[in-house]
């Protein structure tokens, strides 16, 4: 083999390398941020491993919120049991596209994370029970 053609196999196996890693790495962003949420028969949500739930998410990533969800004390007519809205924290509004009704069991939701780095406030919308009040999260979203 002539030392150029050496020289081509090389680089044809360079860049070959750099092809796949960069397929990987686009892969790898493009991958939804999971969260595993449970809204508990308690009026709590909790994740697995945290004392205290916290979400972070980096904006505008895709996101699939999977949420358990275990009836409580009361629910709404049309059986959600629990619910879910994203507040800004600064001043309580409504982030558009994050206000959510659980039934029971298992269901996942594509969403995606709100724009705006900053503070956030995840809560309950369903009289779940007297301890409905203490169904709220704190939510992260940064830059």
């Amino acid at each position: 083999m002539t030392m150029l053609a050496r020289f081509c196999r090389i680089v044809v196996l360079v860049v070959a390398t750099l092809v796949v890693r960069a397929a990987y790495m686009h892969a790898q962003e493009t991958q939804p941020h999971l969260i595993d949420l449970v809204a508990d028969s308690d009026s709590r949500y909790k994740i697995a491993g945290m004392r205290t739930p916290e979400i972070t998410v980096k904006a505008g990533e895709p996101v699939v919120l999977r949420v358990t969800a275990h009836r409580g004390r009361s629910w709404n007519r049309d059986g959600s049991i629990h619910g879910f809205t994203l507040l800004r924290a600064k001043d309580r509004t409504k982030v558009e596209g994050w206000d959510l009704l659980f039934k029971p069991g298992t269901q996942e939701f594509q969403l995606t994370a709100p724009a705006e780095p900053g503070e956030y406030v995840a809560q309950c919308t369903v009289i779940c029970s007297e301890e409905h009040e203490g169904m709220h999260l704190k939510f992260t979203v940064l830059p």
